[in-house]
Order: C-alpha cells, then structure tokens, then sequence
C-alpha cells in the first residue's frame, strides 16, 4: 500500500496564552494520498489557513505531528519541507519581473536557461499571464499578480503544493477555464495538492476530497458527493449545498404500520416503516429528538401533500428558487422551469423517502440517510 504524502496526528494551533488564548486547530488527524488534490473548506476562522501554514512551517504545531513523504518536518524550516506554496498575499519579489518571479525556484536547482524558459512560458500559457511576463509586481493587477503566484507554486516539482484562495481575486469567467486546466495540470503531473477556500464551487471543481472544518475541528473529510448525500453532521449537512439544506425540528410517532413525522400542528408526513431500514426505525421511534433535513432539489410541489405559502419566487437564468412559509419556518424549493408563482400564494409540497436526513437534535450527529443508517 502507498504510503501518504501528509500526514496530519493530532494537530494543535494555539495562538496566545490565557485568557486571550485562540485554539485556532484542535487534534486534527488527516492523511492525503499521493497525487490527491484536498480543498480545505470552511467559513473564516475555522482553522484552514492556519492549518496550511502549519503543513508549510511558517506557523508552530503546538501539539500534534506533520510528516511529509514519512518524515516529520515539524522542526524543519518551509525551505527544506520541499513543499510549494501560493500564497494569498501574493508574496512576489518586487525587483524581478513576473517571469523571473515564476521561474525564481528553478534559477536555484541550476537548470538551464532554455529549460528555464520553456517552463515558465507553459505555465504563462496555462494561466494567460503571457503578456505580463516581461512587467514587475506593482505594475499589474491583483487578480494578475495571484496567478504569477500561482505559476511560482506550480511551476516546482516538489512534494506538495500548497495552494492559498488561489483564485479569490479572477473574475467568475476565468475563474472557471482556470479551475479545469488547473486540475488537469496536477493531475498530469501526479502531483499532490491541498487547497484552501472558503468557495463550495471551486472545492467541489478541484478536489479529490474535502474537508470540511469549524471551529478549528474537522468535521467531515470526503468525496464531494458523499458530503452532499450522506452529511457525518447536522453542520456539514447545511453548510455543503447550495441553497443549503432545509433543516426542522421534528416529532416522530407511529401509527399502525406507519412512521408519522410531525414538523408543527399542521405539516405531518406519514410514510411507511419499510421506507426505513429495520435499525432506522428503531433509532426514529425511540426517546430521541431529531431535526429532519431536506435538500432544495429534493422538495417537490404538486396538488397534494403539506401546505405552504410562497414568500418569494426568483428565477436565476436557469432555475427556480421558491422561497416559501412552511411549518412555522422557511423552506427553500428549486426548479428548473419557471415556476408561476406568486407572493402569498399556496402550495403543497412533499418529501420522499428516499430524500431525508435525519440528525440529533443533540449533538447533531447524523442517524439516518435515505432511509439507511448513517
């Protein structure tokens, strides 16, 4: 079996002492793959950046362990970690040229100048800065100077790469051509890669797997597709997806042969126990109490099922959102036709089996998915 590139035991990040004290990552275990590319997902302050800068040596582990290629780097400077890194801040030399910035790395290994430049102009290329090259830092763009900071990152045959919001200053369009050709260059290349974003969208493009953190934990760490269908918790479960998961607070009964789930006075569902694996039905008729999750695309709207009243209808271009008053909160509905709806207007809607989440209300632990265990 391979061994991992990273591998993250018990990771701590304090920064302070006392009462001031921020615990900015707490015992943080992870191992990335040999050319696996790993986003780093979360809101600001949950931990990802420190993290990153921990697996470069720019910040102290507190506690805990980092071994890159098997060997601890605790104790090593970020020069002999051999990994490459690009930075948020940019952090180009202000007297060399945007050229001389990307090939910066290799002028030290002693490469030849021919074999110099033939790199830089392929990573120019791949990131259309091929007209700036010969210009230094302060005379180009933000959005300009991050992709020469990306370019000096990629350009390295190192370890890992290390990549900082790479592309937080690119407008929408380039953007999104850059992200696939991104991937393809590191995947070509076997290269192994952690990303740092707060973007859903750019995780999901670039990454193998995610993960997803709060509050310096980590709370899930997986494919794209199973955070968005089978959610380890209540907080990744709304913060994976766009819009986010609809969420309520739920009474669960029984009655005869059905399983009865009441969101407020008005708005029950009933649905057969063999919708339920047997262990399902054990959890959700038990003492516990439980919040139901329902993802936007997953709530249909026809002539029967639960009322509710329509708050707000937008189209986007290509899809519906249907904002609507529903079981003493909100639920949010999406469509891909429009839909002629109109403020205060009734609806009736239903949720499948097959298309629930079930949490504790408690810990927010995840119970039950699609009607199997968690």
């Amino acid at each position: 079996m391979t061994a991992p590139v990273l591998s993250l035991n018990a990771v701590d990040k304090t920064f302070g002492s006392g009462a001031k004290a921020v615990h900015a990552v707490r015992a943080l275990d992870m191992e990335v793959e040999p050319g696996e590319i790993v986003a780093l997902l979360g809101s600001s302050g949950c931990g990802k950046t420190s993290t990153l800068r921990m697996i470069a040596g720019f910040e102290e582990v507190t506690a805990g362990s980092v071994k890159i290629a098997g060997r601890e780097v605790n104790q090593l400077a970020p020069a002999k970690r051999n990994v490459a890194m690009a930075f948020e801040g940019y952090s180009l030399y202000p007297p060399l040229t945007v050229a001389q910035n990307i090939g910066f790395a290799l002028k030290s290994q002693r490469l030849a100048r021919a074999e110099i430049d033939r790199r830089v102009a392929e990573i120019a290329e791949l990131l259309e800065i091929e007209s700036i090259l010969g210009r230094y830092p302060s005379s180009i763009s933000g959005g300009q100077q991050q992709r020469a900071s990306l370019g000096r990152a990629l350009i390295r045959d190192a370890a890992l790469h290390l990549l900082d919001e790479p592309m937080g200053q690119l407008e929408p369009q380039l953007r999104t051509l850059l992200r696939g050709r991104i991937k393809h260059f590191l995947k070509e290349r076997g290269f192994t890669a952690i990303l740092v974003t707060h973007d859903q969208t750019e995780a999901n493009a670039l990454a193998d797997r995610i993960a997803v953190m709060e509050e310096g934990v980590l709370q899930q760490f997986a494919p794209p597709a199973v955070l968005k269908e089978r959610p380890a918790n209540l907080f990744t479960g709304t913060f994976i997806g766009e819009p986010p998961m609809n969420v309520f607070p739920i009474k669960v009964g029984t009655e005869g042969e059905a399983i009865v789930l009441s969101l407020s006075d008005d708005v029950t569902f009933r649905y057969p126990q063999e919708s339920f694996a047997a262990p399902v039905c054990a959890s959700l008729t038990s003492e516990r109490a439980f919040v139901l999750g329902v993802r936007p695309q997953a709530v249909k709207r026809g002539s029967e099922g639960a009322p509710g009243r329509v708050a707000a209808n937008q189209w986007l271009g290509d899809q519906t959102h249907i904002v609507t008053d529903f079981a003493g909160g909100t639920l949010i509905s999406v469509e891909h036709d429009r839909a002629a709806l109109t403020k205060g207007e009734e609806i009736r809607v239903t949720f499948e089996a097959q298309d629930l989440h079930f949490f504790d209300a408690g810990d927010g632990s995840a119970v039950s998915h699609g009607g199997e265990p968690a």
